[in-house]
């Protein structure tokens, strides 16, 4: 009996039923073969994908580079929580509404899954025998269906983008560039939130930004922008963005939210841009009146590299729940040396509170550690993906893993 169609084995409307032990065996079987390929599997599955439905390839950026390694990692993703029904499912859903911006249609799907079946065949020789067909058939069925009911749910609650104007331009050195847009229709989410965006120079690439501040009446939003080496997407908002420019904003997503902390006093770490979504959480707690204790630590290399430390001072000033610490990593002067996990690990003690964490991944990973060294559970230590968000984002922890393995 031959394989289903990729994508149109389940009714409109349903979600397929979960694979079985047998299949799941045979899907890893599958991919441990042509592991060793990856590389030229994903080259392969993007020449027929684009040879055979040219209309696709306006859904991809003009450099696939980037694009051929999200495809593997977010394969591997789906293969390792085939048997965990109930993350495949979250997973399956952040992939299906995040795909909305990038015009992906249902008719899509099958074109995708004939494609990744056929390069999946042509790397596993031998090995792909008609009952592994049907299996990876089947395990990418599932994975399509839960991302085409998400994306349809999604379209009924807001737009797939929103077209927002540059309103504010203002650089602050160091390759940093404040900027405030302003969206045509509103723009809903929420403080500590990010936000996908892309520029009119470089198309269909989207990188994630955190707003500066909480939501307004006036549908702004205030970023603060860093032009990363090589970075073709910052480099372009830093310095060649203008008052006028319009950008495009994908939906808000990330957890990083007050709402996540319950009663319990805070301990904010930032380093960089990290302040952003920090800044926006502060902002919201005190529009809030928060009745709480923050402590929030800012680092940098050098104390001109310390963004936006005058700005939380004066908060602090204004609000006696806040405390303000900075700490610089390169250079002596008065006051706190040293990198900001160092500094985090001299105060505390921290196991009563909520963390919220944002900066480079080095210093996020640091930081958490010596937390949880301090008993602060892993389940009260926030922070956004420290790669790709949409497919590194934490899900619920499995029954086959300990908690500890999605921080």
């Amino acid at each position: 009996m031959d394989a289903p169609t990729p994508a149109a084995a389940a009714a409109p409307g349903m979600a397929p039923p979960p694979l079985t032990a047998r299949e799941i065996s045979l899907v890893r079987a599958g991919l441990a073969v042509v592991e060793p390929h990856a590389a030229d599997l994903t080259v392969y599955f993007y020449t027929i994908l684009f040879a055979r439905y040219p209309q696709v390839r306006e859904l991809f950026p003009d450099n696939m580079d980037g694009q051929r390694d999200r495809l593997l990692r977010g394969l591997l993703r789906i293969v390792d929580l085939v048997d965990d029904p109930e993350n495949l499912v979250r997973f399956c859903t952040l992939l299906g509404r995040d795909h909305r911006k990038f015009g992906a249609l249902e008719g899509h799907y099958p074109a995708v899954g004939e494609c990744l079946l056929d390069s999946l065949a042509r790397y596993a020789g031998a090995a792909w025998t008609a009952e592994v067909e049907a299996a990876w058939s089947r395990a990418y069925t599932t994975a399509a269906r839960v991302m085409m009911l998400a994306a349809a749910d999604d379209t009924r609650l807001r737009p797939a983008t929103w077209a927002a104007q540059i309103v504010r331009h203002e650089h602050h050195g160091h390759g940093i560039a404040e900027i405030t847009v302003r969206t045509d229709v509103p723009y809903a989410y929420e403080a500590g939130q990010y936000v996908s965006m892309q520029t009119p120079w470089q198309r269909r690439a989207w990188r994630q930004y955190s707003p500066a501040n909480a939501p307004r009446a006036d549908s702004s939003l205030t970023f603060h922008i860093r032009a990363v080496p090589g970075g073709r997407v910052s480099n372009a908002l830093v310095h060649r963005a203008a008052v006028g420019d319009i950008v495009t904003l994908g939906p808000p997503q990330g957890d990083m939210t007050l709402a996540a902390a319950g009663d319990r006093d805070l301990v904010c770490v930032a380093g960089g841009t990290g302040l952003a979504p920090i800044r926006a959480l502060l902002e919201q707690a005190a529009l809030s009146d928060m009745r709480r204790y923050v402590d929030l630590f800012v680092g940098a290399r050098t104390a001109e590299e310390l963004y936006g430390l005058d700005d939380m001072l004066r908060m602090a000033q204004r609000h006696y729940w806040l405390s303000v610490r900075a700490a610089v990593s390169h250079q002596h002067i008065a006051g706190r040396e040293g990198t900001l996990p160092q500094v985090l690990r001299e105060f505390g003690p921290w196991g009563q509170h909520e963390a919220f964490l944002c900066g480079p991944p080095g210093m996020v990973t640091a930081a958490a550690r010596i937390l949880r060294n301090d008993g602060v559970p892993e389940a009260r230590i926030h922070h956004d993906p420290l790669t790709d968000p949409v497919l590194t984002a934490p899900l619920a922890p499995s029954r086959h893993q300990p908690e500890s393995e999605y921080l």
